[in-house]
């Protein structure tokens, strides 16, 4: 399940970031939601994932978090990378540190995968193709803020300064490019928490490709 959702149904990759948190001490709970992903792919088998360029100069990426989702109170990390139609990098993952605020797990999240998004950029560079820097999405105003002036306000922010510092160079470098995204159309927040009924169709069908993300950002 878990090759099935890094390669081709990013829509279980959530769920199936969660099982895999369960293999030591498995409960009957987590059997009947193991065995609600099983049913929900043989229901949806006929679904695939369709990639296109659609957005040439500029790699896509979506980040997001839910902040103190765990029950060790860590927050949970979501990301999704297109070309315009379709995630071909997607990761669903926890945090690795207990944060004190929302915009403090939208931050760590926003470095932990941007990460992921440069080196993607330097690969596709390496073949001979010139991008512009790469845009990515983010629903957090708060964040943003941090990120453009470089540094917190507030007390006790030590721990994350040298994440916020990382994705500031890199900004200015010209590397990333932050744009805000509503949390409506942020699709990377369907892998951080579980979304159900039009909401979670309209993110399924973006990140498969069956609905391009340039034209729905439009």
């Amino acid at each position: 399940m878990l090759y099935i959702a890094k390669r081709e149904r990013p829509d279980i990759l959530t769920a199936v970031s969660f099982l895999t948190t369960r293999i030591q001490y498995p409960t009957t709970e987590d059997k009947g939601k193991l065995t609600r992903v099983l049913c929900y792919l043989y229901a949806t088998h006929t679904l695939c994932l369709i990639l296109g360029c659609t957005a040439e100069s500029s790699i896509l990426a979506l980040v997001d978090a839910s902040y103190g989702v765990h029950p060790d109170g860590r927050s949970h990390n979501g990301h999704g990378t297109s070309w315009g139609r379709g995630l071909f990098l997607a990761s669903s993952s926890k945090q690795k540190l207990v944060v004190k605020s929302s915009t403090e797990a939208e931050l760590v999240s926003t470095s932990d995968e941007s990460s992921a998004v440069i080196g993607v950029c330097n690969f596709v560079k390496a073949q001979g193709r010139e991008l512009g820097p790469a845009i990515l999405y983010q629903d957090n105003k708060s964040t943003m803020a941090v990120i453009e002036k470089g540094r917190f306000t507030g007390r006790n922010t030590k721990h994350v300064n040298v994440r916020y510092f990382f994705i500031k160079d890199r900004v200015e470098k010209g590397e990333l490019e932050i744009r805000y995204l509503p949390t409506d159309n942020m699709i990377a927040d369907g892998l951080t928490k579980h979304l159900q009924g039009s909401l979670f169709r309209r993110h399924r069908a973006l990140m498969l490709g069956h609905l391009t993300l340039v034209s729905y950002n439009a």
